[in-house]
């Protein structure tokens, strides 16, 4: 299995680690992409902290990240399970999981990253912000950028087991599966459901979202499960306790669809 993940928008500090070693990074397929992006990053933010400030979308009180980006060259590494923080990898508390779990979760969740592209949660990375709706001048918007080198290299990072995609739109849209990857492919979003004058109400709630997706994952990881496809997956989460709802695709080469449906949010 196979569990696609986006980043977080806040990131922890750099570690006291090594500094990054770009041929360590797993999916070494994307290391020609990586390098472009992060030498234009870097070259921004040493060159003119206002552009680079407007490019990164960041405010006035966020201006130390571009500092931060400077130095991504030289700045300490931690894991990235480490470095990104947020609701989704809170409710995954990937620090607490056993060691069998966290083996499991070494091997399957992926990361993706509008610098990176994707990490595995146990590759060494320093923090960074570098989002994927981010467009930079010499090689464009991101989410973009990235479709071709992830067309070439996340078939074979699939392999031939279940794709658990859990990303937010924005990062979904640098690879979307096709054809037979597609087929074994769960897309998953979360809906709130609240009776309102007796009439059930759905919406999706980002914090809720984001926090859902986490236990469920954390969920699967101390389970050990292995399910082989969407249909097997869903049975898997509902013995574990989630409340799932999925539609399987109307013709070949789409993805299932996957609503997990919660009350009480926690």
């Amino acid at each position: 299995m196979l569990v696609l993940l986006p980043p977080s928008e806040g990131k922890a500090a750099s570690g006291r680690g090594a500094p990054l070693k770009p041929e360590s990074l797993s999916l070494p397929g994307l290391a020609g992409a990586r390098a472009a992006i992060l030498d234009e990053l870097v070259e921004l933010c040493l060159a003119d902290e206002d552009k680079a400030r407007e490019v990164l979308g960041l405010s006035e009180g966020l201006r130390g990240e571009i500092a931060k980006n400077a130095e991504l060259r030289t700045a300490g590494t931690r894991p990235a399970g480490e470095i990104y923080t947020g609701v989704l990898y809170d409710a995954l508390d990937l620090a607490s999981l056993d060691a069998a779990a966290r083996r499991r979760a070494g091997k399957s969740l992926l990361v993706f990253s509008g610098l990176w592209g994707a990490v595995r949660v146990g590759d060494r990375i320093p923090s960074y912000r570098c989002s994927m709706g981010v467009k930079l001048p010499g090689l464009g918007a991101l989410n973009a950028y990235w479709r071709a080198p992830m067309a070439s290299v996340m078939p074979e990072a699939a392999g031939d087991g279940l794709v658990l995609d859990l990303r937010s739109s924005a990062y979904a849209g640098a690879w979307k599966p096709v054809g037979e990857v597609a087929e074994r492919t769960a897309s998953v979003r979360v809906l709130q459901s609240q009776m309102v004058n007796g009439v059930e109400k759905r919406s999706v709630v980002s914090h809720f979202n984001k926090a859902t997706k986490g236990r469920m994952v954390r969920d699967l990881l101390l389970a050990g499960a292995r399910p082989k496809g969407p249909a097997e997956l869903v049975e898997v989460l509902r013995d574990l306790g989630h409340v799932v709802e999925a539609q399987a695709p109307g013709r070949a080469g789409r993805p299932w669809a996957l609503d997990v449906v919660v009350t009480e949010i926690h």
